[in-house]
């Protein structure tokens, strides 16, 4: 038996692809199936069971139509109520396979109500287990994705569910979907996969006493929900399209329509020097797509502004990962017309310009950030704020903004909002507020 695990860093998830004897069960796909499908093909494995644990808050899903494309036989919890054809999983209703393969599925509520792990058996021996938003590598899914209202009863379900896991046989291997990066784990989860008798001793939520006491923990202080995971859930129960072609058409600026928002994602040096006007600024990187989604209203048509020579299919894969197929091309070209600029400053210049008379400075974490580290002085308003609730009363216009945040990409997202209001933003690139907190000691 082999396991591959396919990490997607920008949403803090993975999916894996099992092989055994010639056969392949992959498990909770995200929508660009190709990168497993290629897995399987490399290693002439004929899949036979795609599997998804729960449906997913922050991705869409890819396992319907790598079914569709394999044969492969599409195995959803039982509770789960997709609106197309698959196997419905039921507790403890082995799945027989062949060669000596079957999988359990354990009925695992807590992060959603229908939540099923999958526990792998070779010749009857309990292998690995694959668990979902379930039993995470110290930590556990989050229960309160689906509202306030089922929070605290999702929450004390995920502690029954935990439980049930850790009663596994100690050398099962522990193969989580969440875990570091992701919106949906309760903490930052930090290795990707574990054995059972690893987490008995080393995840704290399992060393809590009682359901109750465990929903406090879990419910204490929830980190915020991205935007776009509300429409993630009804996605994958009626089923979503194939992957879109990622090769988008150059346009020129001319051709940009109206109704277009446009989306710059050449690297924030670039962009300090010069965005055109109303676009917004979210540097391509591993967590682009996110952003995106949690900054733009959902499925708005998008051009994307880029470099010459940028990968822009990366950044249509990422939005497409969360169902957005809005991407109408890509600008290159921006002639003299990218006017609005911001500055970007090192640690030290950055300092300096705090401690200068009349300085204004916006920290935009989350809030859970700046409670354990607080900026001195600050204004607070995180990232996705400046969107919903505007930029804070206090802040002067007619003075710069500094922006500081973790490392300087959300200060650099910022800079961008706060140009489209007329303000004069300064961003902290290469550092971030413990950083500064030391800086500004020092001096």
């Amino acid at each position: 038996m082999e396991i591959i695990s396919f990490r997607t860093p920008g949403l803090g998830d993975q999916s894996y692809l099992l092989t055994h004897e010639g056969k392949g069960v992959l498990v909770d796909p995200q929508r660009d199936i190709d990168r497993f499908l290629a897995a399987a093909a490399e290693r002439d494995v004929d899949l036979r069971f795609v599997l998804e644990t729960h449906l997913h808050n922050d991705y869409v899903s890819g396992g319907r139509q790598a079914a569709h494309r394999t044969g492969a036989e599409l195995v959803l919890p039982a509770a789960a109520a997709a609106a197309y054809p698959h196997t419905p999983a039921f507790h403890l209703e082995d799945i027989p396979g062949e060669h000596g393969l079957s999988l359990r599925p354990i009925h695992t509520p807590g992060h959603t109500p229908e939540h099923t792990s999958y526990l792998v058996l070779i010749d009857g021996e309990p292998m690995a287990v694959f668990s979902g938003g379930s039993l995470l590598v110290s930590s556990a899914g989050r229960p309160d994705l689906l509202g306030p209202e089922r929070a605290r009863t999702l929450a004390r379900h995920q502690y029954g569910s935990l439980h049930r896991l850790a009663d596994l046989p100690g050398n099962v291997r522990l193969l989580p979907t969440h875990g570091e990066g992701s919106f949906c784990t309760t903490t930052g989860a930090g290795r990707h996969t574990s054995t059972i008798a690893e987490e008995n001793t080393g995840n704290p939520l399992l060393a809590i006493a009682d359901r109750e006491s465990f929903a406090d923990h879990l419910l204490a202080d929830p980190m915020p929900i991205p935007a776009f995971y509300r429409y993630m859930g009804p996605a994958n129960t009626l089923g979503v399209p194939p992957m879109p072609a990622t090769d988008v058409p150059v346009l020129t600026l001319e051709q940009v329509p109206d109704r277009a928002r446009l989306l710059d994602i050449r690297p924030r040096a670039v962009q300090a020097a010069g965005l055109l006007p109303g676009s917004v600024g979210i540097e391509l990187d591993t967590d682009f797509g996110s952003w995106a989604g949690w900054l733009l209203p959902y499925q708005t048509p998008l051009v994307l502004v880029a470099a010459p020579g940028q990968d822009t299919r990366e950044a249509v894969t990422q939005l497409a990962r969360i169902g957005i197929d809005t991407v109408l091309g890509v600008v290159t070209d921006l002639g003299q017309a990218a006017t609005s600029s911001f500055e970007l400053l090192e640690l030290p210049a950055f300092a300096a310009r705090l401690t200068a008379p009349g300085a204004q400075l916006l920290d935009v974490r989350m809030p859970g950030e700046q409670r354990a580290t607080p900026l001195p002085g600050a204004i607070e308003r995180f990232l996705p704020d400046l969107v919903s609730d505007g930029v804070p009363a206090e802040l002067d216009p007619r003075r710069p903004v500094l922006l500081a945040c973790g490392s300087g990409r959300r200060a650099s997202i910022a800079a961008g909002l706060l140009l489209q209001s007329g303000y004069q933003p300064v961003v902290l690139t290469g550092a971030g507020v413990a950083d500064l907190r030391e800086q500004l000691a020092a001096t």
